[in-house]
C-alpha cells in the first residue's frame, strides 16, 4: 500500500516547479541518511563487532552493578 501511495505522490511531484522538486528530494535524501537501519560497516568492522559480541570485555560493570555500587556509596 505504501509503495502505491508513494508512486502516486511521485507522479504529482513531477509536475511541481523544479525548486519544489529539489526541496522534496532534499527531504527524502535527509530522511534516508538518518535511517538507523542504513548503517554501513566495512567487513573489518563487522568482524570486530562479531568478535566483541562473542567475547565481551568483562572489565566493565553492567548497569545493574553500577547502580548497586552507587546505592552503597550513597548509603
Amino acid at each position: 500500500m505504501a509503495t502505491r501511495i508513494l508512486e502516486e505522490v511521485l507522479r504529482r511531484v513531477e509536475a511541481w516547479p523544479e525548486e519544489r522538486q529539489n526541496d522534496a528530494a532534499h527531504v527524502l535524501t535527509e530522511m534516508e541518511r538518518q535511517d538507523p537501519n542504513s548503517i554501513d560497516l566495512t567487513d573489518s568492522k563487522v568482524r570486530q563487532v562479531e568478535r566483541r559480541l562473542a567475547k565481551p570485555n568483562r572489565k566493565f560493570a553492567t548497569l545493574e552493578t553500577g547502580r548497586r555500587r552507587g546505592a552503597l556509596r550513597r548509603a
